[in-house]
């Protein structure tokens, strides 16, 4: 990569933690400059969800020729028999017409992407306290409370890694976490760096 590349962009958090609206929000305040990518993925797809724009929707086959010929920058099994990945042509391909290529992964994927791809931008997305997002997942009320439990553990394991990250993002007021991505990615570094919570 030369450095007229784009930037690759790591953007991870708790599911609760409003990742998903900042991304979309971010590309729409940088149309020329951004380009979210598309996973891949073993599911089935959901009413309204469309090939190549929500998710790419492989068979369990297609998943798996992709992790034997090195396609995929990132995978995991979420799911028994369910994975998800990020595919490595599409993202390799912005990056050299000089984009800022957000990745919307976990923790786990990230590790991964930065082996390949050190000198990638992190930022952790979450609420300002613990306490906040236990309540946003629990208002959603789509749960029985055993799935509950099990997506807050796996949140919580998530925030504990927050520190590994170059940038974290706390989301309480939308458009001013918007303005912090932006300020990240323009260089303007102001975001918050701490490690409470």
């Amino acid at each position: 990569m030369s450095a007229t590349d784009g930037k690759l962009v790591i953007i991870s958090g708790p599911s609760g933690s409003g990742k998903t609206t900042l991304v979309s929000r971010l590309a729409q305040a940088e149309p020329q400059r951004v380009w979210v990518s598309v996973s891949a993925t073993t599911r089935p797809p959901r009413p309204g969800e469309q090939n190549g724009k929500s998710y790419w929707f492989l068979s369990p086959e297609q998943f798996q020729q992709m992790i034997r010929e090195g396609q995929l920058l990132e995978w995991a099994e979420v799911y028994p028999g369910i994975f998800y990945g990020t595919p490595r042509q599409p993202v390799e391909e912005h990056l050299r017409q000089g984009k800022w290529v957000v990745l919307e992964i976990d923790v786990q994927g990230a590790q991964q992407v930065l082996k390949h791809f050190p000198d990638a931008i992190t930022i952790f997305i979450r609420p300002r306290t613990w306490e906040e997002l236990e309540h946003r997942l629990r208002s959603r009320g789509t749960e029985d409370e055993q799935a509950l439990h099990r997506r807050l553990e796996t949140a919580r394991r998530e925030w504990q890694q927050a520190t590994l990250y170059q940038f974290q993002v706390i989301n309480d007021k939308i458009d001013e976490a918007v303005e912090q991505l932006r300020r990240i990615l323009h260089g303007n570094c102001q975001a918050s760096q701490t490690s409470q919570g």
